[in-house]
């Protein structure tokens, strides 16, 4: 009887470890990801995310969970995106962790800030905010270097300024609203400190 019992809590145990190990999603699979990468996403971002088209966001490099965390809120319309919803439509859970593996094995490639007149503006704003207008230091999200946190807050150093800075004017109508912080932070931006701040970050290292 005792060995009976104890069988039957062998057996109990390892159906909860089982099926606790079925909820859990597969391991990322960056092979599978530069498939799809390949099928799904190159027209626009380059089959490895580098530095393609200056609108699109160079996705090389690119925190894992927060490109998971984008391509989710693509495909739920809780990032409103007329391009990048179907393609995210056809994209499983799996699938987008499988691609974000594959573009943050990548090493970003640099850029280069090209406004030679509002680099300091920018710098003062990455480094330090605009404490007149309770606009925080972007550096203190997003690192002082730019590598951004994983599925908080995304890599940003050399990111195009042709894509950030519209993202960023974006946040501040309203018009992207997946983010809360950065809405109340563009808000309180002018056209002059985004552009600066935005070229700013594309020569990030």
């Amino acid at each position: 009887m005792k060995s009976l019992i104890v069988v039957a809590l062998a057996t109990l145990f390892a159906g909860a470890a089982w099926a606790e190990e079925a909820k859990s999603p597969a391991k990322p699979d960056a092979e599978k990801g530069a498939t799809i990468a390949g099928q799904v996403c190159a027209a626009c971002h380059t089959s490895d995310g580098s530095r393609g088209i200056a609108t699109n966001p160079i996705l090389q490099g690119q925190q894992a969970d927060y490109l998971v965390k984008q391509l989710a809120e693509f495909k739920s319309g809780k990032r409103d995106n007329p391009i990048m919803k179907p393609m995210a439509a056809q994209l499983s859970d799996d699938d987008m962790r499988n691609v974000a593996a594959f573009y943050a094995s990548k090493t970003a490639k640099p850029g280069a800030a090209k406004n030679k007149d509002t680099v300091e503006l920018g710098r003062k704003i990455w480094r330090g905010g605009i404490a007149e207008k309770q606009v925080p230091a972007c550096a203190g999200c997003h690192g002082p270097a730019g590598a951004g946190v994983p599925s908080q807050y995304p890599r940003l150093a050399g990111q195009h300024q042709e894509y950030v800075q519209p993202e960023l004017v974006l946040f501040r109508s309203g018009k992207r609203a997946n983010s809360p912080q950065m809405t109340a932070i563009a808000a309180r931006m002018s056209d002059a400190e985004i552009a600066a701040v935005a070229d700013y970050i594309e020569g990030l290292k």
